[in-house]
């Protein structure tokens, strides 16, 4: 009779902890971009390089706010086809020197 009451476990993460583990990881991505636009920096002076990072950069701190805001599988999705784009975009670039 009590088994009728009780509601079915939850799967999962909750949705405090979906958003701060994609909180971690738009700030974890911006991070390593950033590092990763110094880098390049160094060794290329491109203007497409920049702007190429500059997205990513923008991507990450979209995906940031999207998650705060609760809407973490479009900041995943954000996160996840924008830098895709842009790692494509500049391997892209590179096959073309």
């Amino acid at each position: 009779m009590s088994e009728a009451n009780t509601a079915p476990e939850r799967q999962g993460l909750t949705p405090r902890q979906a958003r701060r583990v994609r909180i971690v990881l738009s700030a974890t991505i911006m991070i390593a971009v950033g590092a990763a636009l110094a880098l390049r920096l160094g060794s290329t002076h491109s203007v497409l390089t920049m702007g190429f990072y500059g997205v990513a950069l923008i991507l990450s701190g979209s995906a940031l706010v999207l998650s705060k805001a609760g809407r973490t599988r479009v900041a995943t999705a954000v996160l996840g086809a924008g830098v895709a784009l842009v790692l494509a975009a500049e391997w892209a670039v590179a096959s073309l020197r």
